[in-house]
């Protein structure tokens, strides 16, 4: 196992703008990757991207310091800058052996997740590989690590609640829409089109909420979250004389003053009576408060209240974590062992063929003269026999180096 070799470059000791140096999409992963293993002489390897971390998985017995890992960075990134390489390679962590698989067995549960707790790596790495598979990157190795890992990861999900309640906000807002009975096709109007809104925007699309509106100071920006919301597009004035009216309003901008007032609020709900839903994601406050008082008709989440909750879900994940350890190191133990198994299927690949080219010499020359000797259905009978002898003995055989390997006196 200590072949098994992780170079990574996460969010615990870079920005997300260093790593991003370091990212490649699938196309360049398919120009980048062979050769990377060629040049490194590497056995197999895998590549995780994600916006929090890149990591090279390899088999390798070649020793990784360092050096090396500035020399990686170099040729996934030809354009990268000397200052960048060395952070790079300074603030890389590098895992061998068992502490390579306990630390892809944490990152798949999300235990070294920027947010703790949140299943998407478990797709990631899935796909990562499925991937890297696909281009012939990958060998047993890797193939029973990955296993192994997803199967962890599920066993974490599923017998703790380290995934349990949302801490993201825009996780938060959605399960507030959702108890609220909010449905898919309800109007949603955005105002601003920044990191945030676009986040949310984004999820709720995903899940399945197709009428949007946006509007934005700059115009450009709201076209180009419109269009990949299939929504409409207006500039920030446009609030002042809109009509469309809207079910549910999401407002996240950065003025540092409320952009929503009560006469923009009753421009937009003019001639509806249905009680709308406010969800105000600014800081400070980008809804003046006078839309909200004594107004009986509006729900309203202000982003102070979501941080609130995100506050205490993350907590109640945190107490989780010590579970999530426990099942880890069980896990961690037991891929040796799995190794250690397939070692075995692998050498006793060979005693099937063995096993049959005795039969053979055994039908046609040890004992010629006494089956010639048998009738047709007797010969057919030992064939039979002969067969079914040899495919239990293989079975046997492998079933019972596993159990020895098993054997806790071992």
């Amino acid at each position: 196992m200590d072949s098994l070799k992780v170079i990574a470059f996460t969010h615990n000791n870079l920005s997300l703008e260093q790593i991003g140096k370091l990212h490649l999409d699938a196309e360049h992963q398919a120009l980048v990757l062979g050769a990377l293993k060629i040049n490194f002489g590497l056995e197999e390897l895998l590549f995780l991207s994600t916006c929090n971390r890149v990591e090279l998985i390899m088999k390798s017995d070649s020793e990784i310091n360092k050096d090396l890992v500035k020399e990686v960075c170099t040729f996934i990134n030809r354009n990268i800058g000397e200052n960048d390489t060395l952070t790079l390679s300074k603030n890389a962590e590098i895992f061998q052996g068992e502490k390579a698989v306990e630390h892809l067995l944490r990152v798949a549960s999300s235990l070294d997740s920027l947010v703790v707790g949140e299943r998407e790596i478990i797709t990631q790495v899935r796909k990562a590989y499925d991937y890297c598979n696909s281009l012939g990157l990958t060998g047993d190795l890797i193939r029973i690590l990955v296993k192994h890992t997803i199967e962890t990861a599920k066993d974490v999900y599923t017998h703790t609640d380290i995934a349990k309640n949302p801490v993201s906000i825009v996780s938060l807002a959605y399960r507030q829409l959702k108890e609220l009975g909010i449905k898919n096709n309800a109007r949603l109007l955005f105002v601003g089109s920044g990191v945030t809104n676009t986040a949310f925007a984004n999820y709720l699309q995903k899940h399945q909420f197709a009428n949007f509106s946006v509007f934005n100071r700059t115009l450009a920006n709201a076209e180009k979250l419109a269009s990949s919301l299939n929504g409409n597009a207006f500039s920030l004035e446009a609030l002042n004389s809109y009509q469309g009216g809207f079910d549910v309003m999401v407002v996240c901008t950065a003025s540092s003053s409320p952009v929503v007032n009560k006469a923009i609020y009753d421009q937009l709900t003019s001639g509806e009576n249905s009680k709308k839903i406010i969800i105000d994601l600014g800081i400070p406050a980008n809804v003046d408060a006078t839309v909200i008082e004594n107004n009986k008709r509006i729900h309203y989440i202000n982003i102070q209240s979501l941080k609130e909750i995100a506050a205490t879900n993350l907590q109640l994940r945190k107490n989780e974590i010590s579970k999530c350890e426990k099942i880890i190191a069980e896990k961690t133990e037991q891929f040796n062992q799995l190794l250690n198994e397939r070692r075995i299927e692998l050498a006793f690949g060979e005693i099937p063929k063995k096993v049959k080219a005795i039969k053979e010499i055994a039908l046609s020359e040890v004992f010629a003269k006494e089956i010639d000797q048998m009738d047709e259905n007797g010969r057919q009978v030992l064939d039979k026999v002969l067969s079914y002898v040899e495919k239990k003995y293989n079975a046997v055989a492998i079933k019972t180096a596993k159990e020895v390997l098993r054997s806790p006196h071992n």
